[in-house]
């Protein structure tokens, strides 16, 4: 049998611990791949929710004649917010959503009896 010298021995182990380090970081990008697709994001029924949300949001300020900068200074949040909402990016909080029923002049009820229609 041959004899493998210190310099040969190195090449190999390195070899090894790259090639090791290049299958760590495949399986790494396959999990995040599964877990990305598994997610499936939003579920279709909550993207109308909040889409005909954020239209029935829009259309009753736009009712009032308000600007998204005024329903922001009067209760105390962004304009970016306001936008986020009737955009359906977001979804305002329970408490942001009754300040806006009282500033738009309607129940809640009545507002989301509009919603999903």
């Amino acid at each position: 049998m041959r004899n493998i010298g210190p310099f040969s021995l190195f090449i190999i182990v390195s070899f090894l611990l790259k090639l090791g380090v290049i299958i760590y970081v495949v399986y790494l990008i396959i999990k995040a791949l599964k877990k990305y697709i598994n997610s499936g994001g939003i579920k279709a029924e909550d993207r109308i929710f909040v889409q005909t949300l954020g239209e029935t949001l829009k259309k009753e300020r736009i009712k009032k004649n308000m600007t998204q900068e005024f329903v922001a200074e009067q209760m105390g949040v962004s304009r970016q917010a306001v936008s986020k909402w009737e955009n359906g990016k977001t979804d305002p909080s329970t408490s942001n959503l009754l300040s806006l029923c009282k500033l738009y002049g309607i129940s809640p009820e009545e507002l989301l009896s509009k919603v999903n229609r």
